[in-house]
Formats: C-alpha cells, sequence, structure tokens
C-alpha cells in the first residue's frame, strides 16, 4: 500500500477526535471572547458627574484655542481672547418629546443632551442616558461657529443673546425653533437657529449672516464634536468594541478614526458626508448639508480632548445681501431604520464588523417577526428556528455522520482490542471499516464549521442592536440585554449540552472525552453571565439540535446493523 495512504489511514481516527476536540475548543474560547465582550458593554460603567438640569462647566483648558481647524486658506486658531468669552453664559434649557438638552449662550453650543426613552438601567428609569455632557470627567459637547475675521465671525467663544432660557415642544406641535443672535461692532447680523421636531433626534441648525455693514463679509461654517476620551478601562485585550470618531465621504466611505489618531488625520474634501463620535447603541453626527462641499478633519487637544468636525469652502456676502448656512446634528440612538432616512451611510455605525454581510439579513429577519409578534424575545426564537431550517440538510448531514460513527462504536473497540499496540494494522483496518460502511470520520465536524460565521453573526446582532436593549421577554426575563436574574436558561443552556454530548460519539481519546465531560458546567458558568437574549438564542438551537440530532441517530441505529 502506497506511504500516503498508509498515512492517511493512520491519522483519520485521531484527526476526527482533534477536530472535534478543536471545536469544543473553539466554544470554550467564543464563550470566553462573549463574557469579555458583556464586561465591556455590560459591566460596571463610569458614573455621570453632571446633575441633571444643573450648570455644565466648560473646561477653559480645553476651550482656550487650538479646537478648530487650521488648515489652507484663511482659517485662524482660536484663542481665548475672543469677545465675549469670559463673559457670563446662561444655559438655555430645551426639551422635546425625545431628548432635553442645554445649550451654551457662549458659543451657542449643544453642552448636554439626554434621551428621554432610554433610561441607563431597568433599575433606574427615571434616570435617561446622558449622551452629551459638558463636565470635565464625560465632555462631549457639540459646537458650531464660523472661521474668518474675528470681528464679523462668530466662533464658539462668542456670547449669543437668546430671548428666552426655557423651550418646550408644547403639546400638539410638531417643531420647535430656538433662535440665538449676535451682531458683530460692523453691523454684521447671525442668527443660529436650533430646530427641533416631535419624535426625531435630528437637530437641524440654521445659522443665518446677515451683512449690514459697509463690506462685503467672508467666512466658513464649522460644526465639530469635542470629546475626552473616556480611556480603555473597560475594554478588552481581545474583543474590539468602539468608541471613537468616524468620518463618511463619498470617496472614502465608512472610516473609524481612533483617538489616538487624531492628530494625524488629514482632512477630506467631499461633497456629501458626515462626521460622528459613536459609542455602544449611542452616536452624535454632524451632516452638513449635501449638496455643498466640506472639509472633514479631525484634531487633537491637550489633556486627552479630541474634535472631529468638517468646515465648508470660503462664502462671500456681499454688502446689504444675506446667506443662510444649515446642517444637522444627529444625537441619539442607533435605530437602524432612522439612520439610513437620516443620511447614507449612517446606519453602518452600528458595527457587525467584518460580518456585517450576513448580520443585516439577520437583523432583517428579527424586525419581521417583532412586527408579528411585538416582542423580541420571541424574534429571537423565530429567528433560531427559521436559521435552523435554513441549516438543515447541512445539519442532517452533520447528525447522521455523528450517528453512523455512533453505530461504529462497538466494531471499533472490537478492532482495539484484536490489535492491541498495533496502531499500523488497526488504523488500517478502521480505513476498511469506514470504506465498507460509507462512514466518514470529518464528516460531522465540517458541517458545524460552515454554520459557525452565521452563529456570531447574530451573535452581534443582539450585541449591537439598540432595538434589544432593555427588552422584555416573558416572566422573570425582563431585559433580554442583562443576564437572567435567576439563572434558569443557563442552566437549561448546559443540560441541552450535556444532553448533545450524550448523542455524539465520544472521542477515541479518553483524555479528550474526560476532558468535555466539562464542557457543560464550563459553558453554564460562562453564560450565567451573558444577555439573556443571546442565552435565549443558544437554548433554542440546542433544543431544536437535539430534537433533530435525536430522530436522525433512532433512524440510523434502527437501520441495518454494520456488516460483520
Amino acid at each position: 500500500m502506497p506511504v500516503v495512504s498508509i498515512l492517511s489511514q493512520k491519522n483519520s481516527e485521531k484527526s476526527m477526535d482533534n477536530v472535534r476536540f478543536i471545536l469544543f475548543v473553539f466554544l470554550v474560547f467564543f464563550g470566553i471572547m462573549l463574557w469579555q465582550q458583556w464586561q465591556v458593554d455590560y459591566g460596571p460603567k463610569p458614573q455621570q458627574t453632571a446633575a441633571n438640569g444643573g450648570d455644565l462647566v466648560v473646561p477653559t483648558d480645553v476651550t482656550t484655542g487650538g479646537d478648530v481647524p487650521a488648515s489652507a486658506g484663511n482659517v485662524t486658531e482660536l484663542s481665548a481672547t475672543k469677545a465675549g468669552a469670559s463673559a457670563p453664559h446662561p444655559l438655555i434649557r430645551v426639551m422635546t418629546d425625545v431628548v432635553r438638552l442645554e445649550l451654551d449662550t457662549r458659543g451657542g453650543d449643544v453642552v448636554s443632551l439626554e434621551l428621554l426613552n432610554y433610561p441607563t438601567s431597568k433599575d433606574h428609569p427615571d434616570q435617561p442616558v446622558h449622551l452629551l455632557a459638558g463636565d470635565r470627567e464625560n465632555y462631549f459637547v457639540a459646537q458650531s461657529g464660523f472661521l474668518g475675521d474675528d470681528r464679523s465671525s462668530p466662533n464658539h467663544h462668542t456670547l449669543w443673546q437668546a430671548a428666552n432660557t426655557d423651550y418646550q415642544l408644547a403639546e400638539g406641535e410638531k417643531t420647535l425653533r430656538i433662535p440665538l443672535t449676535w451682531v458683530s461692532p460692523d453691523g454684521v447680523r447671525v442668527t443660529k437657529t436650533y430646530i427641533l421636531n416631535r419624535g426625531d433626534y435630528r437637530i437641524g441648525l440654521e445659522q443665518k449672516v446677515e451683512n449690514h455693514s459697509a463690506a462685503s463679509w467672508k467666512g466658513r461654517q464649522y460644526m465639530q464634536l469635542q470629546r475626552k476620551d473616556p480611556g480603555d478601562k473597560n475594554k478588552s485585550a481581545t474583543i474590539r468594541t468602539y468608541t471613537g470618531g468616524v468620518i463618511y465621504t463619498a470617496e472614502d466611505n465608512y472610516q473609524k478614526v481612533e483617538f489616538k489618531d487624531m492628530a494625524d488625520n488629514k482632512d477630506r474634501l467631499s461633497r456629501q458626508g458626515w462626521a460622528a463620535m459613536i459609542q455602544h447603541y449611542f452616536l452624535a453626527a454632524w451632516i452638513p448639508h449635501a449638496d455643498e462641499e466640506h472639509n472633514f478633519y479631525t484634531k487633537a487637544l491637550a489633556d486627552q480632548y479630541y474634535v472631529i468636525g468638517a468646515y465648508s469652502l470660503p462664502t462671500e456676502v456681499a454688502r446689504g445681501e444675506e446667506k443662510t448656512f444649515t446642517a444637522d446634528l444627529f444625537a441619539g440612538p442607533k435605530l437602524q431604520r432612522v439612520l439610513e432616512q437620516t443620511a447614507p451611510g449612517l446606519e453602518l455605525t452600528v458595527d457587525y464588523g467584518s460580518l456585517t454581510i450576513a448580520a443585516k439579513p439577520i437583523f432583517w429577519l428579527l424586525e419581521q417577526f417583532h412586527k408579528l409578534f411585538d416582542n423580541w424575545g420571541w424574534a429571537i426564537v423565530f429567528v433560531t428556528i427559521t436559521l435552523k431550517a435554513l441549516f438543515f440538510k447541512l445539519s442532517e448531514a452533520s447528525y447522521r455522520s455523528m450517528a453512523g460513527m455512533r453505530k461504529l462504536q462497538p466494531k471499533m473497540q472490537a478492532l482495539k482490542e484484536k490489535y492491541g499496540n498495533d496502531k499500523q494494522k488497526l488504523n488500517m483496518a478502521m480505513m476498511e471499516l469506514y470504506r465498507e460502511e460509507k462512514a466518514n470520520p470529518l464528516g460531522g465536524c465540517l458541517p458545524i464549521l460552515v454554520q459557525i460565521p452565521v452563529f456570531i453573526a447574530l451573535y452581534w446582532v443582539l450585541i449591537e442592536t439598540v432595538e434589544m436593549r432593555q427588552a422584555p421577554f416573558i416572566f422573570w426575563l425582563n431585559d433580554l440585554s442583562s443576564q437572567d436574574p435567576y439563572f434558569v436558561l443557563p442552566v437549561v443552556m448546559g443540560i441541552s449540552m450535556y444532553f448533545q454530548q450524550k448523542l455524539s460519539p465520544p472521542p477515541s481519546d479518553p483524555m479528550q472525552a474526560k476532558v468535555m465531560q466539562f464542557f457543560p458546567v464550563i459553558f453554564t458558568g460562562f453564560f450565567a453571565f451573558f444577555p439573556s437574549g443571546l442565552v435565549l438564542y443558544w437554548v433554542v438551537n440546542n433544543l431544536l439540535s437535539i430534537l433533530q440530532q435525536w430522530v436522525i441517530t433512532r433512524q440510523v441505529e434502527g437501520a441495518a446493523p454494520a456488516k460483520a
């Protein structure tokens, strides 16, 4: 017999055991990855230090200069000596049905924004997520203004005037407008207006320049987000999680810009795009007018403060004329359908990573079942059933192969006793047995490998989708994004895994067999702290697998006995 054939026969059974063992090791590693990601997403977070409704402090060492681009042309740096920088600056409080925000009259910046429909936790429903904040520890604000002649171009250090300090969207009203005004010494009047609509997380910005001076006005509108790096103390060394900048342009598409890279990132000129700071579940993004070219930029300031934004090309307003500059600020949850309608590519901030091509159809399927049941838990259950149906033939081939190998276990054991320590003869006899019975030692593993990317994609859908955040299911499961409070699902998952092992052929290596006996216990421990939505998927998937495997095993074992 050729040497290659002998070696192949010799390693066949060992390969089957090794592949199976590698799969289980992968599952353990995957479980560890899930645990680490859960710590990032759902573990303890730093407490917000800004009091709701209180005055927010803008760090003077952050806004004292260099926090807008100093690029080509006549764009100049800003400094703390701008008019009004040291003057008192009251806050303007604004409330709609979905957000509560505060505008600082110094700069006209959005220095606080709370998402009223998104509590920080189920235990504190009256404490909304504080997305934008002006305190030093959690500094994250939206700024805007003009770059040009200091005397006639207001920026985010300028003191603006407001008619009122409290605005609220009244019952029956659809739109709320908050105007701020500034007049230069030479007669240029600028009106900055924020426009909020009912049920909308998009905030419109209009900046109207009325030139009543004796000369032409020249300037560029800029919009930027300034944020302090929240640090990486809650990040895992091996699991990706992203808090940082993103720039989207028609030419370069979706590009992440980490805080550490913002000092070196080059400006990008585009007619269509946006600049954002994103985090898990939520984002803030400036979206310039799509028909005008803008430069998208980033900048690193002192003390771990960073800037990302866009500025327009130079614009001239002749004496006696006026021009209105527009942009949108989106600050809210990563609702994919809302993001798709807001700006091209904005839905990509829901970060499914390299498995986006598989994750998007899975999310669409979840949406369809949610429309039927109005419950994300049942949507997960029926998506799991659908995926099992799609992979039915692959799973069937895998289970038939495992059932066939299980059926051959007595004959394989007899061959081991017959040939003892003669490994060469044993492996040759094994290969002959496989050929006679048309069994494939690797047949039970390869179909499972094909399905793994889909399962991982579903994991990211469950983790990244804000719609799943704090979503109730049934009975005690009132939050699919947090752990099962009574550990019922993890225990059921562990039991189901135990029965799955009983239906599968045991490894021929006694050591591997002993190690695998502990896998149900290990995974029960891991899954005890996972989001219950993910554990729900795993439980349903295991139960369906057990049913399918049990039926196929009975069919195979009830067939004609293996040849002697």
